[in-house]
């Protein structure tokens, strides 16, 4: 009888320590920033990433122009899971949102709208990854 409590005690006293349910690890979860984008400008500036770890990039176009975020050299140096960004661009029609997820390489990149003037008016961004 004594070594069948012994052995029940044992067995509580192993279950109070089993690991707790497992937690998704550090950086699965893309990190979710918003890009604002309007007659002329961006929002933040500059936009910051961590180096390797995934990002959901949603550009709300806010304005009723169209304008697009073209950052050719960012998106060709990152990793795109869902999304995309034809020729480095994300377009964007009146009032649109658009979403990228991705891996972004560490560096330091510049970004623009290409439209006729846009850039010399105050739509142009930096992207800094570290």
């Amino acid at each position: 009888m004594l070594a069948s409590r012994l052995a029940a005690l044992a067995a509580l006293s192993l279950m109070s320590f089993a690991p707790a349910q497992a937690q998704p690890a550090a950086g699965t979860v893309p990190a979710a920033r918003t890009i604002q984008v309007w007659s002329y400008g961006f929002n933040p500036q500059p936009i910051q990433l961590a180096a390797g770890r995934p990002a959901t990039l949603a550009f709300v176009n806010q304005s009723g122009a169209g304008h697009d975020f073209t950052a050719k050299e960012f998106f060709a140096n990152s990793t795109i899971t869902a999304g995309a960004a034809p020729n480095g661009k994300i377009a964007l029609a009146p009032h649109q949102t658009a979403t990228i997820t991705l891996i972004p390489r560490a560096g330091t990149y510049m970004a623009h709208c290409s439209h006729f003037l846009h850039e010399s008016l105050g739509m142009h961004d930096q992207i800094i990854v570290n």
